[in-house]
């Protein structure tokens, strides 16, 4: 029996010697969407706004490497950086066939967003959402990350590991039950001693460390010809308000929208918040 296209379905994707998971939404004949995660997330955070927008979109949310379904570095995290993501995307909408997509980026995929609509998918790319990010982090909120994502805990029950996630991600505002459940069960895996950790390779925060200077990117910001939309949490530490209001006066020049109440990042959850999203993409 058919899967609804309505339902999220798996699929598994071959990119130079990695497996990467994504999740598909909606009718591929439709125009397609690309929606990718925050540094430590997975594409799992998007379940509830890629269910509405499969009514009119082919939707379909990537597992960077190092996190989710999606395969491990081999080679010391070295390939855990945003030219490699780039790559990846760009493969995964050559699988598709895809000529013009709309992006929208959380965090880190955000950056690889605006990386893309600078260069290799300028042509390609119609609408860029820039969730909660900008050309340049506060050292300070680079080092929060690095400390939470680097550090990850390791606990006897989920329940345990729940609550950490709850207060480690408690900037996402506020969110139902339903979605709290589902991030958790998408956030935690087993070790080999049957202990509960966090679903991604911690070498993934060299990001911050090895890669720092790919953080960087106001020239890249300045050369995207997308249309615009930038969101930010009113709370955030990653994305001040003075960066903010930089960015709306250069580059793309964006459509520009503040989220009461949440920090980093807004979830995509509340009903305000998709209609923001939904009729910038239409």
């Amino acid at each position: 029996m058919s899967v609804p296209l309505t339902t999220r379905r798996s699929t598994y994707i071959q990119v130079d010697g990695h497996e990467l998971h994504a999740s598909e939404w909606g009718d591929p004949s439709r125009p397609f969407v690309m929606l990718w995660h925050g540094l430590a997330r997975n594409g799992r955070d998007f379940d509830e706004i890629a269910h509405r927008l499969s009514q009119h979109y082919f939707v379909v949310c990537p597992d960077t490497i190092g996190r989710g379904l999606s395969s491990w570095s081999r080679i010391g995290g070295e390939d855990y950086n945003l030219s490699v993501y780039e790559d990846h995307a760009c493969r995964i909408a050559d699988h598709y066939g895809v000529g013009c997509l709309r992006w929208v980026g959380t965090s880190m995929g955000a950056l690889i967003g605006i990386r893309l609509a600078a260069g290799v998918l300028k042509e390609r790319i119609t609408h860029l959402v820039i969730n909660d990010i900008g050309p340049h982090i506060p050292q300070s909120a680079q080092a929060r990350i690095i400390d939470y994502v680097g550090n990850p805990p390791v606990f006897d029950r989920v329940t345990q590991m729940e609550d950490w996630l709850r207060r480690s991600y408690a900037p996402f505002g506020d969110n139902p039950d339903t979605f709290w459940r589902r991030v958790i069960n998408a956030s935690i895996r087993r070790n080999d001693d049957g202990r509960i950790t966090v679903h991604y390779d911690p070498r993934i925060v060299s990001q911050f460390t090895r890669h720092k200077a790919d953080l960087d990117i106001w020239p890249h910001y300045d050369a995207v010809g997308a249309r615009t939309l930038l969101m930010r949490g009113d709370r955030s530490d990653v994305l001040p308000a003075s960066i903010a209001e930089e960015m709306r006066g250069r580059g793309p020049r964006p459509d520009y929208a503040i989220i009461a109440d949440v920090g980093h990042a807004p979830t995509f959850v509340a009903d305000d918040q998709q209609q923001i999203l939904q009729q910038f993409l239409n």
